[in-house]
């Protein structure tokens, strides 16, 4: 019995041991080029192990800036009226003029540009007009800001704020004065979207309640029909009546 279970167990670890072989040996057929000997088959170097490597931010194109048509041999507006910085030297026109200027100096400068296009006369100061081309330079430096801040909360909300005065103020030179409506969009470059119009979902809830406010309406405007028609029919009667005490 010893001997039998010996020869068994022997028996099956040559099978598995041939099973083994001939896979091994299907993989260097295909390894080699499907040659047995090494004479002809191609040898195929081991593929390298691939490697995820993180993928490259693709940075997001940054518009153009409203201020970058602004020379910078321009001086600043506190200089520009100033007869002697024409005629000075180069080192002091440098430190008044634009190049050397902040933010600040420059948006106002931009916004000087702007009103100067749409304003009614040289004093003009205070029209519909000049103060959507204020407006439009500061929406324009908060959407910059924006751009490369796009967590800034309250230059946001400020920007919503500036756009709906600004739609406010054209909405009302629209109904006064189309010409000077189309003269403004077309020198600032703003394009006017009317508001859309009112859509409510007609569910059976709002169909139900509107039913009724019109049957209650109906009634109220019987009711008030009727005590008209009685008025009418008393008053000759009343004249009628003191007539003929008369």
């Amino acid at each position: 019995m010893a001997l039998r279970t010996l020869f068994r167990c022997s028996s099956l670890v040559v099978r598995e041991f041939g099973a083994l072989s001939k896979r091994t040996q299907k993989w260097t057929s295909a390894v080699t080029g499907g040659t047995s000997g090494g004479s002809h088959g191609v040898l195929i170097a081991p593929v390298p192990p691939v490697r995820h490597y993180a993928r490259a931010l693709r940075r997001k194109a940054v518009p153009e800036s409203q201020l970058s048509d602004l020379q910078p041999s321009l001086l600043r507006m506190d200089y520009a009226a100033v007869p002697a910085a024409q005629t000075t030297d180069d080192l002091v026109r440098r430190l008044i003029s634009l190049e050397l200027a902040c933010h600040s100096d420059k948006l106002r400068l931009k916004k000087e540009q702007l009103v100067q296009k749409v304003r009614r006369d040289e004093n003009d100061r205070s029209s519909v007009e000049v103060k959507v081309a204020v407006l439009t330079a500061r929406i324009r430096n908060f959407k910059e800001h924006l751009q490369k801040h796009h967590k800034d909360k309250a230059n946001k909300r400020h920007m919503l704020l500036a756009v709906d005065q600004r739609k406010k103020l054209l909405k009302r030179l629209r109904l006064v004065n189309h010409e000077a409506f189309q003269r403004v969009c077309t020198l600032l470059d703003i394009s006017y979207s009317f508001p859309p119009e009112y859509y409510r979902p007609a569910t059976r809830r709002w169909l139900a309640k509107k039913a009724l406010c019109m049957k209650v309406y109906q009634e109220v405007q019987k009711h008030k029909a009727d005590l008209r028609l009685k008025l009418r029919k008393e008053v000759p009667s009343s004249s009628f009546s003191s007539s003929s005490s008369q």
